[in-house]
C-alpha cells in the first residue's frame, strides 16, 4: 500500500498549493494510478465528496455511509477511508487539500472537527445550487496548474463557509457558549488524547467548572468526558490496528499512552466489544 501522504504532493493541481479536484469529466487519474494506492486509506489531509447525482457507498472508521444526491461527506486528517468498489456512474465533486491550505485561511470552520459527530452533510436546494457554482469555479482554476492560489485560497473559504452554515443548520444557537466549549473541549482532546489528560485539568484550561464541562460533553457526545477521551483513545487504536501502523499490542499500548499494555487490552474489549486478536482477524477478513 502506498504512502497517501505523497498522493497530493504528487497531483495537486496548484503549483502553490496542495488541492485537488476531480468530477467524472475533470481531474480523473488512470485506473492504474488509482488502484496502486488501494482502496483503504489513513487521511493525511481533508476530503469532500459532494454528490450531484446517483449513490455511492463510502468507510469512514469501519462506518459506512451511503451518499446520495446534494448530500455531503467529509473526512478529516487521520481517518480512515474506505472507497467504493465502482468509481463509474456518479455525477460528483471530489475535492481534498492539506492543513497548509486551510492554515491560510482568514477563519476557523467549526464543522471541520466534526463536533456533532455528523459526517455526511444533507444541503437543501439553495446550499446545493451555490456548492455547485463554487464547486464549478474552484474546477475552472485548478485546470491551469498556474491560477492565482490566492484566489483559489478566496473560493475554498467559501465553499467551506457553505459548508459550515449547512453543517449546523439544525442547532437553534450553532456559535453559542455551550457548542463553542464543547468544540474547545474537542479540540483539546483531539491534540493531547495520548497524554490521557485529567478532566479537572482540561477544566480548568477552559476556564469552566468540572460540573460544567461535564454537563456540556454529556449533551453533545451523549458520554461523560472520560468516556469520551477513553473512546477517543480506542478509536486511535482501531484505526492502527486496521491500517497495521504497530507491529504489537505492546508497541500500541506505549504509543497511546498506555504504561499497561495488559490494561489496555482489557480496556479495548470493554469499549470495543472485541479482544484485540480478535478485532484484527476480522479485519483480516474483510
Amino acid at each position: 500500500m502506498k504512502d497517501s501522504e505523497s498522493f497530493l504532493g504528487l497531483y495537486r493541481q496548484n503549483a502553490k498549493l496542495s488541492i485537488r479536484l476531480t468530477s467524472p469529466a475533470f481531474g480523473r487519474l488512470p485506473a492504474e494510478v488509482l488502484d496502486s494506492y488501494g482502496l483503504t486509506h489513513r487521511k493525511p489531509g481533508y476530503f469532500l465528496l459532494f454528490m450531484l447525482d446517483g449513490m455511492s457507498r463510502h468507510g469512514v472508521d469501519l462506518q459506512h455511509f451511503d451518499v446520495r444526491g446534494n448530500e455531503l461527506l467529509f473526512i478529516l486528517p487521520n481517518q480512515i477511508h474506505q472507497l467504493p468498489l465502482s468509481r463509474g456512474g456518479l455525477d460528483y465533486y471530489k475535492l481534498s487539500f492539506d492543513e497548509t491550505c486551510l492554515s491560510l485561511l482568514p477563519k476557523q470552520l467549526s464543522f471541520l472537527i466534526n463536533p456533532l459527530n455528523n459526517q455526511k452533510i444533507c444541503l437543501d436546494p439553495s446550499g446545493a445550487s451555490r456548492l455547485k457554482a463554487i464547486f464549478g469555479i474552484l474546477r475552472e482554476l485548478l485546470s491551469e496548474m498556474d491560477a492565482d492560489a490566492a484566489l483559489v485560497l478566496v473560493y475554498l473559504n467559501c465553499l467551506l463557509t457553505e459548508i459550515d452554515t449547512a453543517y449546523f443548520s439544525t442547532e437553534k444557537n450553532p456559535l453559542g457558549k455551550k457548542l463553542s466549549t464543547f468544540i474547545d473541549f474537542k479540540m483539546f482532546v483531539e491534540n493531547h488524547f495520548t497524554d490521557h489528560p485529567e478532566v479537572s485539568y482540561i477544566a480548568e484550561k477552559l476556564t469552566i467548572s468540572i460540573s460544567s464541562l461535564y454537563g456540556i460533553v454529556k449533551h453533545y457526545s451523549g458520554i461523560s468526558p472520560k468516556e469520551f477521551i477513553i473512546n477517543r483513545l480506542m478509536l486511535e487504536a482501531r484505526r492502527r490496528l486496521y491500517y497495521t501502523e504497530s507491529s504489537s499490542i505492546k508497541e500500541l499500548a506505549y504509543d497511546l499512552g498506555f504504561n499497561d499494555p495488559e490494561y489496555f487490552s482489557r480496556l479495548f474489549k470493554k469499549v470495543t466489544g472485541k479482544t484485540i486478536d480478535a478485532f484484527s482477524v476480522d479485519l483480516s477478513g474483510n
